[in-house]
């Protein structure tokens, strides 16, 4: 590993816990949340206790939101920036620090030029690209595709029960799947899938602030693994294109304009990391809500047709994204509040997603709520969701048909949510596939 990998932390892992610890200790429950892990598993109360000191509640440093209306306007106004260098908070040397510690070949999925992490003029550049090649029909397309990995993955766990294994849905169906139809955008060989799959996972804790330095270069190497695989993709891609949306991506030149080699491997990572762990985390999440509540299951299996909507209040009641973070560029005002240029502002997606004053009965799940697509999930704004459709079109094939294989699958003991606070989701998710036989 590089020396540079010590430094990277420091600037990007041990600031950030230093600020949030401070900002914990004067009351700040956006900090709070960031760094006390016992909060993980069941965050909701404590957005509501933030909704109850109004809708922007003011730290030293942070602002956080569990107001959807203010989550919105933030999201959606020019005065606010995604990128850290934007907040003129930052020391001189903790500028430095950043501008010394890119590393081209480490770059993570919410680091620069990721779009995730870039604002306008960039941003515009890279969405109208990327947006050439990943359309609406583009993606409709690929659910036959979709629906025909699905049923392989089904005949697999089938197959696996029947031998007497236990089912992990994680495992064997919600992780998988998303991998495979991500390998075909990216026109990954079906003998890197696996490999992908371990690389996406290690590098997708870097969405979390405060990683300790063990985990931090973990990722580091999961990094750098991705990218110098991607760089001699790219090159055989070139060479010889095919028909997936990386292929066209590469060889794509709009008014003369196109991505260099490091904006497209960040472009291909934000892909591997969006596009996996929006989908996983939501097959898994809405598993275990459906096993919680069978009365909107049973809703699902007299009407089909409601699959979609279902998935969008998967999305709204339990986020697979739970917050994001902006910087106001400029003076601002939001909620009646003074935003001075360089303040942080923490959205608690997952909060603003169970906001009474747009969801009636917030905290009940209802798969035929009317305004379900309503939430915050897929963020707003010039930053919302590129695969947005995308998710929607998995979540709602591969729950669909999970169900119509399986209509009795329970979950058959205790489940294990990933250690993480940004991604909300499940590491193992075992599930018993049949009603048990009745014993005579």
């Amino acid at each position: 590993m590089p020396r540079s990998t010590l430094l990277r932390w420091a600037v990007q892992s041990v600031g950030p816990r230093l600020m949030l610890q401070r900002e914990a200790r004067r009351g700040q429950l956006g900090a709070k949340l960031a760094i006390d892990k016992s909060l993980w598993d069941d965050p909701f109360p404590t957005y509501e206790a933030m909704r109850a000191h109004g809708p922007l509640m003011r730290g030293g440093l942070v602002s956080s939101t569990a107001s959807h209306g203010v989550a919105s306007e933030v999201l959606r106004s020019p005065a606010f920036r995604v990128g850290i260098g934007s907040s003129e908070r930052l020391s001189p040397l903790a500028r430095l620090l950043l501008e010394r510690t890119v590393d081209p070949w480490a770059v993570g999925p919410a680091e620069p030029p990721s779009m995730l992490a870039v604002d306008p003029p960039d941003h515009t550049r890279y969405r109208r690209l990327v947006s050439k090649v990943f359309t609406a029909r583009a993606v409709a397309a690929m659910e036959p595709r979709v629906e025909a990995i699905a049923t392989e993955l089904l005949d697999e766990m089938s197959r696996r029960q029947a031998a007497g294994e236990v089912v992990d849905l994680v495992e064997m169906y919600a992780a998988p799947l998303p991998v495979r139809v991500i390998a075909e955008i990216l026109g990954v060989p079906d003998s890197m899938q696996q490999k992908m799959l371990e690389w996406g996972n290690q590098a997708a804790v870097t969405l979390d602030p405060a990683l300790s330095y063990r985990d931090f270069r973990r990722a580091a190497v999961a990094l750098r693994q991705i990218h110098h695989w991607l760089a001699q993709h790219l090159v055989e891609l070139r060479r010889n294109p095919g028909d997936d949306l990386l292929s066209r991506l590469a060889v794509l030149q709009d008014e003369g304009e196109t991505l260099n080699d490091v904006e497209l491997r960040a472009t291909a990572l934000l892909v591997i990391g969006a596009g996996f762990e929006t989908t996983v985390n939501l097959l898994g999440n809405a598993v275990m809500l459906f096993d919680q509540h069978p009365d909107q299951l049973q809703l699902l299996k007299a009407d089909p047709s409601g699959w979609g909507n279902a998935v969008d209040e998967v999305l709204r009641y339990d986020s697979p994204v739970q917050l994001t973070v902006r910087v106001a560029g400029e003076d601002t005002e939001v909620a009646g509040h003074e935003i001075q240029s360089g303040r942080f502002v923490s959205i608690m997606l997952g909060g603003a997603n169970r906001d009474p004053d747009v969801f009636a009965d917030p905290q009940r799940f209802d798969v035929t709520r009317d305004n379900a697509r309503e939430h915050l999930a897929f963020s707003a704004g010039i930053h919302f969701c590129l695969g947005a459709s995308l998710a929607r079109l998995e979540g709602s094939v591969a729950l669909r048909m999970l169900y119509d294989r399986f209509p009795d699958l329970a979950v058959s003991s205790p489940p294990a949510r990933r250690q993480l606070r940004v991604l909300r989701g499940y590491e193992h998710l075992p599930v018993r596939l049949n009603q048990p036989a009745m014993v005579p």
